[in-house]
């Protein structure tokens, strides 16, 4: 009978988890609460379901605040005031509206006002005021008429140890100091769990408010049915038409992707449709389908990946690119008749296309049925110690000090024990609701039927729960996602046909797998710019298994992952690749399913082929396991059934009991941190189309990158690179760039968009402007016709963009300072420029060094040279990057340019560093850098270093291990001395 109580996702607000509330009510002896949450739903629906397993019955509803200032608590009589609380919040959210102080005529929702307002108010009929236990001796005169209108509000928030932590949350949302907290801003000290008994003691001189609230909660109930899919039920408005379509769509396919009469693909197709129309997914499928039709229509570069890759229905589809017979990807690891969470499909956009597709989605599928799916960020643990140092009054040194060396005696006082007590129980606790990075719902039922939706900056509407919430309740949400490797190839291809005037396409990447050129590009790692293979230690890994075609980049795009790696399963796949004798099968199942991949599980459909061959568990059950053991499910119990069968399957076989508990182990630990084919199948599809655009068209390529601004490094790595592949790169020009990154010939002309502080309306107003009236003549003739005004002018200047005038850059400065002194530019062109003598200056002495620190001001590094340009010594290193395998097990020296470090930590929690530099020709090397070395000699960041240290080499691939470096000193700009 608890009409409002808090969890802690009541941000800033509540300090109890949904499971501290249910346990809570089962101690204090309350079987049915009502969990109003502070302006969200988010947690109403999970808060439902696991009352309901706990078998105590939960209600929702919403406490409406206006900043801190209670208005009034909803709460739903059944599911559609459910639907009216989250419709109001919703429109409130969308129009920005502040609560009112009365709650509208809603008709399934009971309304409950602060004790305070029963005099100002007249009751509906569904309303009524809260008296809270600190209330009673004030209720206790009221008439009877007015107590008919009162019911017991005793709000939950926190425990009652945690009133401290409850205030610190308050200052954290106010961003104030504690000691600046206003009583109105903080809860009483009673909002925790009063034992029922207490409560009825408390409340016993008023039985009409113990009526009146039992009255009120028998009213309510929620019947939701959580096993029932929400997603929008048909695609074309019955399910008969909906199977007819896809099977039509489908083998339409079928006819492109396979060769006619392939009786595989054939039964293939047809089984996964029968488990499609099985599961009433047909609408699923058809809707991602019409998502990727539109795409196409649109000339969108996609990648269909995830676990959907392994459907040769989508493949037939076109939503992915990926053949799941060819790499035998069971259809079991996306869809199964035993699969209890839905699965869905991740489709990959370019990051300046997704807007569009978005605007699609929500056009074409009704307003209030699609949504994008919400997120909850939680503190984490440096943010925790700054939070509450802040709201502790500590200076930025000393919550420096905290959290970087935490163990410092100074730490040791008063307030940052206060600090330091609270920081566990903060871990990972909400704190503010956000956007998922690409789900997408469509609902057949109002969204509003689930929770409220919040309007982010993006004007979208967006779910207040999160994707786990979503699952429990039955969602499958669509994953709309951006990356900039698609823009890559969009951009790519449209800058060939204007350099060179040919039209190329990326569509059939099969065709690049057999490819000679391809292969050796790959082979030597020269892969930079390319989607997922362009990292240092993806380019180590390529070298290291001197890896030339398609299946073992699939591979190798999954043994990078962190947790493959780290656990020795990387070095292990590749001792194995080049040697495949060295292979240890425990079991002949093994080498029959894991031949590929020489005994070593790879991948997570690898655990699902072992228990299915070996464990004699089928593939639905297989699927399961794979989720349970990698913390994708929840049931222990279906776990334990699933362990036992396993066991029970492998005794009836006859095997050593020993080897069966082996493997199971194996599969346990390996489930945890393993890839899925499917996405390492897709990423490796996508790297060939990049790679096939790289190898023929490499400066073209390097435009398209730095266009779509880069991927992993900066932009200095990508204009090095396009240098390296025999492009003049040349700095921006008023008569010759335009906003972006554009290429002549083999000439590349940065934009104008890499320009520091060069406003944006006038980066573009320069190309549009001289594409309507011509070249620019003069540096008046550009003031004239561009309006720029002094500060943009000097940018230009600086960087070179009026060389093609023959003057100085100094000469330049002048006549710009004469132009314009104390003059702003103007907002319109002039019609006429001006005539007079310019004034004679002498002769002014330049420099090329500061030619280079004007680079490095203006564009972030040297354009017109290099960094080694720069040293004082002439000293370059005793050899260079493609000479280092002759030096194996020497120390030498060699000077490079930083490019990026990894931190890593040893099993020892040292930090050690892995380094990447470019040499005097542009080319990479590595580094090692292991504790001891690393504490004497560090790494600072960008520039130029010495390194001195020995050439180690790992499966054909050298680095550095350092001994000792530092950085070299540097030429000053002339003008700072």
């Amino acid at each position: 009978m608890l009409l409002n109580i808090h969890s802690y996702y009541s941000l800033r607000y509540g300090t109890l988890s949904l499971e501290d509330l249910l346990s809570g009510m089962i101690v204090n002896g309350y079987d049915t609460a009502v969990l109003t949450d502070i302006n969200n739903s988010s947690a109403s629906l999970d808060f439902i379901r696991l009352a309901r397993k706990s078998g105590l019955n939960a209600l929702a509803g919403m406490e409406f605040r206006e900043g801190d200032k209670l208005c009034f608590v909803a709460i739903a009589r059944n599911e559609n005031g459910f639907k009216e609380i989250n419709d109001y919040r919703t429109l409130l959210n969308r129009d920005k509206r502040p609560v009112p102080d009365l709650a509208p005529d809603f008709n399934d929702v009971f309304i409950i006002y602060p004790f305070r307002r029963l005099n100002e108010i007249v009751l509906r009929d569904n309303e009524y005021v809260g008296v809270r236990p600190s209330d009673r001796s004030k209720a206790i005169l009221l008439q009877k008429g007015l107590l008919d209108r009162c019911v017991i509000f005793a709000p939950v928030s926190f425990r009652r140890s945690e009133h401290t932590f409850h205030k610190q949350l308050r200052a954290i949302d106010n961003n104030l100091l504690i000691s600046q907290l206003q009583p109105e801003q903080i809860a009483p000290i009673d909002e925790v769990f009063i034992p029922k008994t207490k409560l009825m003691h408390l409340f016993a001189e008023l039985p009409q408010l113990l009526s009146n609230t039992n009255r009120l909660l028998s009213q309510c109930s929620f019947s939701l049915d959580f096993t029932t899919v929400k997603n929008k039920a048909t695609y074309t408005g019955n399910r008969y038409n909906d199977k007819q379509l896809l099977q039509r769509y489908t083998l339409d396919g079928l006819s492109k992707r396979y060769a006619k009469g392939d009786k595989q693909a054939i039964e293939r197709i047809q089984r996964e449709l029968e488990i499609i129309e099985e599961l009433s997914f047909s609408s699923y499928f058809l809707i991602t389908d019409d998502i990727c039709r539109y795409a196409r229509r649109r000339d969108f570069h996609y990648v269909g990946r995830g676990s959907g890759a392994n459907s040769a229905v989508a493949y037939c589809l076109g939503i992915t690119d990926v053949d799941p017979i060819a790499l035998k990807l069971p259809f079991e690891r996306f869809l199964n008749p035993k699969r209890k969470s839905p699965p869905d499909f991740d489709i990959d956009f370019s990051w300046n296309e997704r807007d569009e597709m978005y605007d699609y989605i929500f056009n074409r599928y009704q307003t209030g049925h699609t949504a994008l799916m919400g997120a909850m960020s939680t503190f984490r643990s440096r943010s925790i110690l700054r939070e509450l140092g802040k709201v502790y009054g500590l200076p930025k040194s000393e919550i420096d000090r905290l959290v970087d060396e935490p163990e410092h005696m100074l730490n040791k006082n008063e307030v940052t024990n206060t600090i330091l007590s609270v920081y566990n129980r903060m871990a990972d606790f909400p704190n503010q609701r956000t956007i998922h990075a690409s789900g997408v719902l469509i609902s057949e039922m109002p969204l509003t039927y689930y929770s409220a939706m919040d309007y982010p900056p993006k004007g979208l509407p967006t779910m207040q729960f999160d994707m786990y919430v979503a699952e429990d309740i039955g969602f499958e949400k669509f994953d709309i996602l951006s990356q900039r490797g698609i823009g890559h190839i969009k951009d790519c291809k449209e800058i060939v046909k204007l350099n060179r005037g040919v039209d190329i396409s990326t569509d059939n990447p099969k065709r690049f797998f057999d490819d000679p050129k391809i292969a050796e590009q790959l082979r030597s790692a020269n892969s930079i710019g390319c989607f997922y293979i362009e990292s240092p230690a993806m380019r180590q890994l390529l070298c290291k298994l001197r890896c030339d075609d398609y299946l073992t980049l699939v591979a190798a795009s999954s043994i990078i992952r962190p947790g493959v790696s780290s656990s020795g399963m990387m070095a292990e796949y590749i001792r194995r690749h080049h040697d495949p004798s060295l292979a240890v099968y425990p079991h002949p199942v093994f080498k029959q399913e894991l031949e590929e991949t020489y005994g070593v599980m790879v991948y997570q459909e690898d655990v699902m082929k072992i228990a299915n061959a070996y464990g004699g568990l089928d593939m639905a059950d297989a699927d399961v396991l794979r989720r349970m053991m990698s913390g994708k499910y929840r049931s222990k119990e279906h776990l334990i059934e699933i362990e036992d069968k396993y066991f029970a399957n492998c005794k009836a076989k006859g095997y050593d009991e020993k080897i069966s508990r082996e493997i199971w182990r194996q599969m346990e630990s390996f489930a945890g941190y393993s890839f899925n084919k499917a996405h390492s199948a897709s990423f490796a599809v996508e790297s060939y189309q990049s790679l096939y655009l790289k190898t023929y068209f490499p400066l073209e390529f390097m435009v398209s990158v730095l266009n779509n601004y880069g991927g992993f490094y900066n932009r200095k790595v990508y204009v090095n690179e396009a240098k390296v592949s025999g492009a003049t790169i040349c700095l921006p020009c008023v008569n010759r760039s335009v906003y972006n990154t554009i290429i002549y010939g083999k000439d590349i002309y940065l934009g104008f968009d890499g320009l520091q502080n060069l406003e944006s309306k006038l980066a573009r107003r320069i190309a549009e402007e001289r594409q309507l009236n011509g070249n620019y003549k003069s540096l008046e003739n550009f003031i004239m016709r561009t309006g720029a005004g002094l500060e943009q002018l000097i940018i230009l200047i600086r960087i070179g963009a009026f060389r093609f005038l023959g003057i100085g850059k100094k000469h330049l400065l002048w006549e710009a300072h004469i132009l314009l002194s104390g003059k702003k530019g103007d907002s319109n062109p002039r019609l006429f420029e001006t005539t007079g003598r310019k004034p004679v200056l002498p002769k002014l002495e330049t420099s090329v060094i500061e030619d280079y620190y004007d680079e490095i001001e203006l564009m972030g590094f040297i354009v017109s040279g290099t960094m080694f340009d720069l040293a004082k010594s002439d000293f370059r290193g005793d050899a260079k990057a493609n000479d280092l395998l002759r030096y194996k097990g020497k120390t030498i020296r060699m000077v490079g340019d930083f490019v990026t470090e990894k931190y890593v930590k040893t099993k020892r929690g040292e930090q050690m560093r892995f380094g990447t530099f470019l040499d005097i020709e542009g080319i990479f090397f590595d580094t090692v850098h292991f504790p001891p070395s690393l504490a004497k000699f560090p790494l600072r960041g960008a520039g130029l270093y010495l390194i001195e240290g020995k050439v180690v080499v790992e499966f054909g691939c050298p680095a550095i291990e350092v001994t000792r470096c530092g950085k070299m000193p540097l030429r000053r700009d002339p003008r700072a001395e």
